[in-house]
């Protein structure tokens, strides 16, 4: 399938106008509950990207790699342009950007250097 995000498989080319559409913001992880309601271990996240776009929920299966410890005070970048999605009785607002493992377990996206709350990637 080419929107199956394991598909190794080359996806057709865009242009930068269909890349500039995508609204990918940093952010700083500011609360992580367990999300008891979900099949997999899901952690409910509350991340703040500054004004003027404040502070979204999303759902996160990270478990694998971060305990809450780890997740508190975390910077991650998120599309925050998604259309919002009911996942149980939580409302998930973005998508935090991470990579597979070698066992398909998602490894968040990291800065490396210091970089502006709610600063844009490009």
């Amino acid at each position: 399938m080419a929107d199956d995000p394991q598909n190794n498989a080359r996806l057709p080319l865009i242009s930068m106008e269909d890349f500039l559409k995508v609204d990918i913001r940093l952010g700083t992880i500011i609360d992580v509950e367990v999300f008891e309601e979900a099949k997999k271990a899901f952690y409910q996240l509350l991340i703040d990207f500054g004004d003027p776009l404040g502070v979204k929920k999303s759902s996160a299966q990270v478990a694998h790699h971060y305990d809450i410890g780890e997740l508190l005070g975390r910077r991650v970048a998120a599309v925050v342009n998604f259309e919002p999605e009911q996942i149980g009785k939580f409302m998930s607002e973005v998508l935090c950007l991470g990579f597979p493992d070698r066992n398909g377990n998602v490894v968040l996206l990291n800065v490396d250097r210091p970089a502006l709350t709610g600063g844009r990637l490009y």
